[in-house]
């Protein structure tokens, strides 16, 4: 099993920042790699849709609006691996309320590539989308 870890200080509050990315169908509001999301199964289950007409399917495995972090896991999507299990948490920075720290990790099971390059595949996803949340938080 592979696994890959991304966090990013951004500027807005912890609260903030979890009210923008928290809800489970909210990716669309801040990941510009995903055009469309559409919620299934009373909201336990997203259908997510990429610039290239990519689909790719996800389902809520846990939420803790207390801890301001849910995980999920993917049903189906054209990446080369199985098992994938992801977490999205924010945290507070000790000492600031104007900033935030949010964590994007995951692991997996890689299905034809190297466990390095489904890592590094995940990784560059991970710390995009964390770029993207920075720029929208911040136009």
């Amino acid at each position: 099993m592979a696994s890959t870890s991304v966090s990013r200080v951004l500027p807005a509050s912890p609260q903030q920042v979890s009210d923008l990315i928290g809800g489970f169908d909210a990716l669309p509001d801040w990941l510009p790699f995903i055009r469309e999301s559409t919620p299934l199964e009373g909201g336990r289950v997203r259908r997510l849709t990429n610039p290239d007409g990519d689909v790719i399917t996800e389902r809520l495995i846990a939420y803790s609006e207390a801890e301001r972090s849910y995980s999920y896991a993917i049903v189906d999507a054209p990446f080369p691996v199985t098992g994938y299990l992801s977490t999205l948490r924010v945290h507070p920075v000790a000492g600031r309320d104007d900033v935030a720290e949010v964590q994007w990790s995951g692991r997996f099971t890689p299905d034809g590539v190297s466990d390095a390059e489904a890592e590094d595949l995940f990784a560059g996803i991970y710390r995009d989308g964390l770029e993207a949340l920075r720029e929208t938080l911040t136009a």
